[in-house]
């Protein structure tokens, strides 16, 4: 009954598998192995991007820090949901690596940001001249950190804003794989067909050990990322280790039966929280992280009963949990811990 995170997961048994090949013999170090070769091709292929440059790193505060210090520059504003995860979990690292950037808090109910309230952030910015901190970048988050899904549409919507403004546009897709599963989209119609200039693409939620790989579709910013990417420790020696993962993970179509299984998952939650008493959502929950709210109580119960996730705020009156399903959570899994959850 863990459900606290996809990042408590084990890596896919195709993933370790392809460590495996890959730590026979010797290979290029620093991302000069024929494995980064083949993941090259596999990404320009599946998102029709026969110009895009692909780089991997481990983590993904790396991929979204460096993406950011890459796309504004240190005296410009960073526009942003305010539950992003460059926002709340990253230790100021998109800061940092920007040499000062600054975040500004987008509104947006269910952890999305609409045309509305980006229009408002970005009529406050960057009209004081000198003294105040410029627009830079918009970044967006799908699956968002409320478990809700930008649809392409929305996706499109919002950078069209940002780029009547000249502001280039980040995606953090950490969940991206859930993304596409949930609303059926391409990885092209999702990213530079709506107008997404850089693409963290997450492998490590999804059964990967670690890696996520940074997709530049303009790749006219290519060698500043690869000195950044270098000066920030982020290049790996032994490279051909987050290669294997990468190229395993979008093979064959692996990417997305990982997500198929989780976001299955938390549609199961779902329809089983629809038997705990008094229980509700706060959010949309069409992948496979949702946030319920239920009676005081429940949580101490659950947990009891050996169930593992965050609580979480919720409405006067209840307590409230983030429960995350992952690629490897079974059916058995979900059914004890709604099991755990009823008096």
């Amino acid at each position: 009954m863990f459900f606290a995170s996809d990042n408590g997961s084990g890596a896919a048994p195709e993933i370790i598998a392809a460590l495996t090949r890959a730590n026979d013999g010797y290979a290029r170090s620093y991302g000069a192995d024929p494995i980064m070769t083949r993941v090259k091709w596999l990404i320009r292929t599946l998102f029709e991007a026969p110009e895009a440059e692909v780089y991997l790193v481990a983590t993904g505060t790396a991929a979204n820090a460096l993406s950011i210090a890459m796309l504004t520059p240190p005296w410009a504003a960073v526009f942003g949901h305010g539950e992003a995860h460059v926002a709340t979990d990253e230790c100021g690292a998109p800061e940092f690596f920007s040499a000062g950037a600054k975040l500004i808090p987008v509104a947006g109910d269910h952890g999305k940001i609409t045309p509305a309230t980006l229009t408002a952030a970005l009529s406050r910015v960057g009209v004081s001249g000198v003294h105040g901190v410029q627009r830079g970048m918009l970044t967006l988050t799908n699956v968002t950190e409320a478990g809700t899904v930008y649809t392409p549409a929305e996706i499109a919507a919002l950078t069209a804003l940002a780029r009547s403004l000249g502001l280039p546009c980040h995606l953090d897709g950490a969940r991206f794989a859930n993304a596409l599963v949930a609303t059926g989209a391409t990885p092209a119609e999702m990213t530079w067909k709506a107008g997404i200039d850089v693409l963290s693409l997450g492998g490590t939620k999804n059964g990967c050990l670690g890696v996520e790989a940074v997709v530049l579709f303009d790749p006219a910013k290519a060698w500043e990322f690869e000195l950044r990417r270098k000066r920030a420790g982020h290049l790996f020696s032994k490279h051909r280790y987050l290669s294997a993962q990468m190229e395993a993970y979008l093979t064959d179509g692996l990417w997305l039966d990982l997500a198929r299984r989780a976001n299955a998952m938390g549609a199961r939650l779902v329809q089983g929280l629809a038997q705990v008493p008094d229980a509700r959502l706060l959010h949309p929950a069409p992948a496979n992280m949702l946030f319920p709210a239920w009676p005081k109580g429940t949580n101490a119960r659950a947990e009891a009963r050996g169930a593992i996730y965050y609580a979480m705020p919720a409405p006067e009156g209840m307590e409230g949990a983030r429960l995350v399903a992952s690629w490897s959570t079974t059916g058995e899994d979900v059914d004890a811990l709604l099991a755990a959850l009823k008096p």
